[in-house]
């Protein structure tokens, strides 16, 4: 898994990754951005007590309630974003590390939009659900690397392994190496916690979990894994 990411990382000077880092970059500023403002407009609403000298002082609070709630909640959002122009990342992987590989199978941007949404809205919804928990120190590290390293680790790899996979066989796979899969995501997780490195998290996230599904398809030998 070092291996894997480290090779992820050696693969950001490559032009074709050069160019979903700069696409990448301003989605993730401008998802931040939207986070923020959104969570922004919703405290003004809550916390709009007509006092005169309150009000300063709830506003300054809120501000840095609204930067640490879309902290929390970044890695809910940019992962689903950022799935929409990743597969050039993937696509550049391969060329460079597994060229022997047939041409991967065309993905409809219909289907990725899709699966794009759905995991935004579980991913958000999980996460607010246990916003309370991300309040308790010590157990919020834990709950955010573990819920999330869940979320991101299934949608990375089943955005690599979509490519390749029909559905079937990449359920089975994925259940056969949930361990592995949930310790690639909480990698993940930990790049997207990283300020300034968490703009490229996408990118390498993608680049990493191409590495990992390719080790997954070699050591299991099943109809349909190719």
């Amino acid at each position: 898994m070092i291996a894997a990411l480290f090779r992820a990382l050696l693969q950001l000077p490559d032009p074709p990754v050069r160019r979903v880092i700069w696409t990448s970059v301003t989605a993730t500023i401008a998802a931040f951005l939207v986070l923020a403002a959104a969570l922004s407009g919703l405290l003004a609403i809550l916390h709009v007590t007509g006092i005169g000298w309150l009000d300063p002082v709830v506003d300054v609070f809120g501000a840095v309630a609204v930067l640490a709630l879309a902290f929390l909640l970044f890695p809910a959002v940019v992962p689903g974003l950022s799935s929409l122009f990743l597969d050039d990342v993937a696509a550049a992987v391969e060329k460079r590390h597994f060229a022997h590989l047939a041409p991967p199978h065309p993905q409809a941007i219909g289907e990725q939009i899709k699966a794009a949404l759905s995991f935004l809205v579980v991913s958000l919804g999980l996460n607010l659900l246990v916003l309370p928990l991300y309040l308790i120190p010590g157990m919020n590290l834990v709950i955010f690397l573990g819920l999330n390293g869940y979320l991101l680790g299934r949608m990375y790899f089943e955005q690599v392994a979509a490519r390749r996979l029909d559905l079937a066989t990449m359920a089975i796979l994925r259940r056969r190496h949930r361990l592995r899969l949930w310790l690639a995501g909480v990698v993940i997780s930990g790049l997207i916690a990283v300020p300034v490195l968490n703009l490229l998290a996408p990118i390498i996230a993608t680049a990493f979990m191409v590495h990992i599904f390719h080790r997954l398809t070699g050591e299991v030998r099943s109809p349909g894994l190719g």
